[in-house]
């Protein structure tokens, strides 16, 4: 996630307001100020629930894509208005492919997250993106940049948003590395791991710790371009060795309360099935 600051905040809400005055009537205007007032609520709670910081105009965007000038492509798939049409069907086609990657692994979806996609750096930043290429904005919706309409991208996205949908309140206890290192294996990156055929898919291993926190992982991440393969690594042995994706669905009924302050990355074994 990405945090912005105050200014950038108002700046970009104060856009919004100025492009829909024009084409809302009174009953409109009173539905907007409405859905601002619940997207301020969505970040106040996320951020007492010790959640990822979430920019405003991220929360207003994905709670009403119109408001922000995105045009609906199809139910819950919103992209930059006037593209044209062999644009539209290869956004779509990405966002299908990214899909069925998630349902691949789980072996069907519980998540259906909408999914905003920018194919131009002024509409990403509209809607409040950063220079990331993808994020997940509270678990409820996916924003893809210009570099982000690419299939693994928006798979990685969406992976962050089913885990969290099939693990519930049981999400916010599993360590930054395994969330992030799930959706490479999950997305099926090949920028970080070998593909499926081989017998280790590990890129980069390392037996030291692995950033828990969001802020932990950030920082890594920035200092090291193999965090992701790294993570990865960890994870797809971890499947590997615990009998595959049911092991994630069993990872409520394992982990620690709280994790253990000498071993900040491990996670507890499960049973592979017969």
């Amino acid at each position: 996630m990405t945090t912005h600051g105050d200014d950038a905040t108002g700046r970009r809400a104060e856009n919004g307001r100025g492009e829909k005055r024009r084409s809302m009537g009174r009953g409109g205007k009173w539905r907007r100020r409405v859905l601002i007032a619940v997207a301020g609520l969505l970040v106040a709670a996320a951020l007492a629930a010790g959640g990822v910081a979430v920019a405003f105009p991220s929360v207003a965007a994905t709670t009403c894509p119109g408001c922000y000038g995105m045009t609906r492509l199809r139910p819950g798939l919103y992209i930059e208005p006037g593209l044209p049409a062999a644009r539209e069907r290869e956004i779509a086609a990405v966002v299908d492919a990214a899909e069925r990657r998630v349902a691949a692994f789980y072996g069907g979806r519980r998540s259906t997250p909408d999914v905003l996609a920018c194919a131009s750096a002024v509409c990403y930043r509209r809607i409040g993106g950063g220079g990331e290429r993808g994020v997940a904005v509270l678990n409820r919706a996916v924003m893809l940049s210009p570099s982000g309409i690419d299939v693994a991208i928006a798979a990685h996205e969406m992976s962050h948003v089913e885990l969290h949908t099939r693990l519930g309140s049981a999400a916010g206890r599993v360590p930054q590395w395994f969330d992030e290192g799930l959706a490479v294996v999950v997305a099926d990156d090949s920028r970080y791991l070998k593909p499926e055929t081989a017998g280790d898919r590990c890129l980069v291993s390392t037996d030291e710790a692995l950033p828990r926190t969001l802020d932990e992982w950030l920082r890594a991440a920035r200092a090291d371009r193999n965090t992701y393969a790294k993570a990865a690594c960890r994870v797809s042995r971890w499947l590997a060795a615990n009998g595959g994706p049911r092991a994630v669905l069993d990872l409520p009924d394992n982990l620690p309360a709280e994790p253990p302050d000498n071993q900040p990355d491990d996670l507890p074994a499960t049973s592979p099935p017969p």
